[in-house]
């Protein structure tokens, strides 16, 4: 009897974990088809970073789940559509278009359909010898405001530079100037903890925080929190704004200490394509406050003759799938006899990487320069993985040896140049918000490229020999981080 009813328990308990084991299983599928099917069905999302994804899923799958409901999908708030808010064609001029050859130009007439914004002539514009400089002259402008002072960066410091500014803004507003101050709450959350903070609150600074983080399990819910507002505007009065890669800070950059200095370029332009930047920080303003300023939109814009053929591209997650890369893309097929650029991160996607390689093997004298040492170790191993084709395909390669060059600039055939925060990787292409100026004008364009052989003669070329040498063990990494870069 005792053995019969050992034998039925033993028989239950094997049963017992029999089912379970099942169970537990089908939940392993079903957890992992489930999450597939929903990477294969999520829009704007190129192959290679779907099959990156299931993948991943499939390797590990609880972590998996995870990290792809926590990194894998980008809900960006969106403005259009909510009541009330500022209606960026509405723009009084905005859809004055230049006639003429350099309006045609294939960048310009791509840059239109990414962000509604047509380029406009009569604009003047300089650029900056270094980032002391710019912060000097932003200081002076902002002290000259009359009616008001827009700022958003994503970083912003309470160092040297960035207190300058901080102050410079307090006292605009202590006089009755309309100052409206917008940070990225996650790359300037030290800056928000900072007195300077509270300090221009008490002058009567209208603060906004973009990317609000919050509750950090509310804000997973509605998308990634790695999704930034990149950029950097400034627009004083309407009439002057500044265009680059700088954040207010000092080039010394506290928080990455070690890299300094920070190298960037930023231009100073006046005229109307300050009315186009101020529609883009007008609509980000909207998103952080609910205050609709489009009233500021609605003023005529002088007419101009000549002068710098300038026009915005305002790129974030809710631009159409692929709008930087197929910009970066395009001009590089413009391009007839010259192409240089400088950027930070290079992790291009599949199309722009055969755009850069299809530019040199057709002629055209190719030079891309890099920082010789990056931040991000992750983003320079991936960069590398790109070099032994590049290098085949005849682009000159150059590692900035000077600090961390930080400066993202594109010139085209010594006439026309593209600046702004956008990087040449896929974070700039798919999760953050970015502001850049494609312009047309060759004396503005030879300042830019003359800024760019200062870099080229601080830095050392990359000789095919050079990536010959790396062990298989170095290329493995590169390429393995590269491949990861759909997902991270």
């Amino acid at each position: 009897m005792m053995k019969s009813l050992c034998f039925t328990v033993s028989r239950a308990n094997s049963y017992s974990n029999k089912h379970g084991t099942l169970m537990w299983l089908i939940i392993h599928v079903l957890i992992i088809a489930g999450l597939s099917v929903r990477v294969l069905l999520r829009p704007r999302r190129d192959p290679a970073s779907r099959i990156a994804w299931i993948l991943f899923i499939m390797a590990l799958p609880y972590v998996g789940a995870f990290a792809y409901l926590m990194l894998g999908e980008v809900r960006p708030e969106k403005l259009a559509g909510r009541p009330g808010a500022p209606k960026r064609l509405a723009m009084a001029g905005s859809e004055r278009y230049v006639q003429s050859a350099v309006g045609a130009l294939p960048g310009f007439s791509l840059a239109r359909s990414i962000s509604g914004f047509s380029p406009v002539s009569g604009n003047s514009a300089r650029v900056f010898k270094d980032s002391n400089t710019m912060i000097d002259a932003l200081v002076t402008d902002i002290d000259a405001a009359t009616e008001h002072v827009h700022l958003l960066f994503y970083i912003w410091l309470a160092d040297k530079n960035g207190s300058k500014v901080a102050e410079a803004v307090a006292r605009a507003a202590r006089r009755g100037v309309a100052c409206r101050v917008i940070v990225d709450d996650l790359g300037s959350r030290d800056f928000i903890r900072s007195p300077h903070w509270s300090a221009m609150a008490q002058a009567g600074v209208k603060l906004g925080r973009a990317q609000s983080i919050g509750n950090v399990l509310v804000r997973i819910l509605k998308g990634r929190l790695d999704v930034r507002n990149h950029r950097k505007i400034v627009v004083i009065d309407g009439a002057i704004t500044y265009c680059g890669s700088q954040n207010c800070a000092d080039s010394e950059f506290a928080v990455k200490a070690k890299y300094a200095p920070w190298v960037d370029l930023v231009l100073r332009f006046e005229g109307p394509v300050a009315r186009q930047n101020q529609a883009l920080f007008l609509e980000d303003w909207y998103l952080c406050s609910q205050e609709n300023c489009e009233e500021l939109l609605q003023r005529p814009v002088p007419e101009f003759e000549g002068g710098v053929v300038a026009q915005v591209i305002g790129t974030g997650p809710e631009s159409h799938y692929s709008a930087m890369p197929e910009l970066f893309a395009t001009l590089m097929f413009s391009a007839r006899r010259e192409l240089v650029i400088t950027t930070p991160y290079y992790v291009p996607d599949a199309a722009m990487q055969a755009a850069l390689c299809a530019c040199a093997r057709r002629g055209v004298l190719t030079t891309i320069v890099l920082p010789a040492r990056n931040d991000s170790a992750f983003v320079a191993a991936a960069s590398r993985s790109y070099y032994p084709e590049l290098l085949e395909a005849g682009v000159r390669i150059y590692e900035y040896v000077g600090g961390l060059l930080h400066a993202k600039t594109l010139t085209v055939d010594g006439e026309t140049t593209l600046i702004g925060s956008a990087n040449m990787d896929r974070r700039s292409f798919e999760l953050n918000f970015e502001n850049n100026i494609l312009f047309h004008d060759v004396p503005l364009t030879l300042a830019v490229r003359q800024r760019q052989e200062e870099y080229i003669a601080k830095s050392r070329a990359v000789q095919c020999a050079d990536v010959d040498a790396w062990s298989w063990l170095y290329r493995l990494r590169n390429n393995v981080l590269a491949i990861l870069s759909p997902i991270l």
